[in-house]
């Protein structure tokens, strides 16, 4: 039998990790007032909308290659975003160092104090 474990989608909302079988982020105006994630659920008719992202949800899934894949892409998002605000002369360096703080928080790795 599988590692069964219980998902915590936020707000009290928990889900059997071998039932959750699609995970969607959400963007725009969906995202926010605690609102990251749909998650599809064996047996629930609609999505449930989970407060945590679906990196979160993912590694308490089990499935730390999966999130790693994702860490990658928002990485690699990221390189491409600053590339061409580069080429067009207008960087957002807070905006960048918010998705830059965002990816590293959603790694395992311990992030380096802020710069003084």
């Amino acid at each position: 039998m599988p590692d069964v474990r219980m998902v915590s989608l936020g707000f009290g909302k928990y889900a059997r990790s071998d039932k959750i079988f699609a995970l969607e982020p959400l963007t725009g105006e969906q995202r926010g007032d605690g609102r990251r994630t749909r998650v599809w659920i064996e047996g629930v008719p609609d999505p449930v909308v989970a407060s945590r992202t679906e990196n979160t949800i993912l590694r308490d899934m089990g499935e730390e290659a999966a999130a790693e894949v994702s860490v990658l892409d928002e990485a690699l998002d990221l390189a491409s975003r600053l590339a061409a605000a580069a080429d067009a002369g207008r960087v957002d360096l807070s905006d960048l160092g918010r998705r830059a703080r965002r990816v590293l928080a959603s790694t395992t790795q311990p992030q380096l104090p802020p710069e003084d």
